[in-house]
């Protein structure tokens, strides 16, 4: 009986290690089952299905799906296999809302109301760079490397190179605090 149960801990410790670890997607395939059961009807339908889903198995295996294979593409390939190309959120900000539009290969973003006014993000896989595209003129925000750093431009002009990690994170921060 020890045995089974160290064998089952270390099981669990393992699929926790691999569920865990840094590569962790978007979970968008299992993201839309709750987002769809959220709007179907009131509180106590939603727990309905939510019951009906888990004892089926419909979350257990979306979930799976994500986890095992969709992330994976995502993490491998840079894409969301789900994304959805064309669709528009609104995004409360500090300074109104805004209107995210999802591109094939970026984003486009507008403030509500001045729907002329597009700012938009382009990732060129060919080269590994995010542009910003405003009023007609391209500037590069980010390079990704192969040696796993990425380089910043920065306000200033300069650019700055930090570690795809959480310290270069706070360095990027850091220096845009700054410039």
């Amino acid at each position: 009986m020890k045995k089974l149960s160290m064998k089952m801990a270390a099981t669990i410790m393992v699929c926790g290690a691999f569920m865990l670890s840094s590569c962790i997607g978007s979970f968008s395939l299992h993201n839309r089952l709750v987002t769809w059961n959220q709007g179907v009807s009131n509180k106590f339908v939603n727990e309905l299905v939510y019951l009906a889903f888990n004892i089926v198995p419909v979350y257990p295996v979306c979930y799976l799906a994500d986890a095992l294979v969709i992330n994976s593409i995502e993490f491998w390939s840079g894409s969301n296999p789900l994304a959805s190309i064309g669709e528009v959120k609104k995004v409360e900000g500090e300074n109104g809302t805004f209107l995210v539009e999802t591109l094939k290969n970026g984003y486009s973003i507008t403030k509500e109301g001045e729907e002329g006014e597009a700012l938009t993000l382009v990732y060129d896989e060919s080269n590994r760079t995010w542009n910003v595209v405003a009023d007609g003129v391209s500037s590069q925000l980010l390079k990704i490397n192969n040696d796993g750093t990425a380089d910043l431009a920065l306000a200033n002009g300069e650019t700055m190179t930090v570690a795809l990690n959480a310290q270069g994170l706070i360095e990027a921060k850091t220096a845009m605090s700054v410039n």
